[in-house]
């Protein structure tokens, strides 16, 4: 038989078993297979099931400076360890534009940028209020546009020796192939926390 998407092995079961006598017939046609009785219910389900993709469960996203890893956590759990780079200066929390230092605390990740110069990228909601206050304070600029991002166009074959080293100027790298996958996994609004 050829298959006929995520239906046909359910079709093939549902066509080759009898309903029970007591369930009402209701017939219904999925992906030209005749269904009857209570056997429809499940097709229905499971056909809902294998065709839907798992929903991002990630909550929060956790940055460790010192040891160069990012985790995806839901509710507390690890879901999913990255190795990535930094700013070439990344100890302590970023304090002006251009110090190469990758803010620490807590911020959000608060929307998705396709035409980055960097494959793709997502936003952290660098600075805060408090990053301007101490800018301010100091007679700087606090610096902005800190992303989490992919390797910069063109230069995605580098990865495996860029990875290795601080080469951002404050920003969070992944490889190309990390970043697709952290895109499909975080939702804008899903809350990052960054720490040494």
């Amino acid at each position: 038989m050829q298959a006929i998407g995520h239906f046909s092995l359910v079709a093939v079961f549902a066509k080759n078993k009898k309903p029970a006598k007591t369930a009402p017939i209701q017939n219904a046609v999925v992906a030209g297979v005749t269904c009857q009785g209570e056997y429809m219910r499940y097709i229905v389900l499971i056909s809902l099931l294998l065709s839907v993709p798992a929903l991002a469960g990630v909550d929060l996203v956790k940055v460790d400076k010192s040891e160069n890893k990012m985790y995806l956590l839901d509710n507390g759990k690890v879901i999913k360890e990255y190795h990535v780079a930094f700013g070439a200066n990344p100890k302590g929390h970023k304090q002006q534009e251009g110090d190469e230092k990758t803010p620490e605390g807590a911020y959000t990740l608060d929307s998705k940028k396709e035409d980055s110069s960097f494959y793709r990228a997502m936003h952290i909601s660098y600075p805060n209020s408090a990053d301007l206050a101490n800018a301010e304070s100091n007679d700087v600029s606090a610096g902005g546009f800190i992303m989490v991002h992919g390797q910069r166009n063109w230069l995605s074959w580098f990865s495996p020796i860029s990875q290795k080293f601080n080469w951002t100027n404050g920003c969070i790298a992944l490889t190309n192939s990390e970043m697709d996958e952290f895109m499909k996994l975080i939702n804008v609004g899903t809350a990052i926390y960054i720490e040494w």
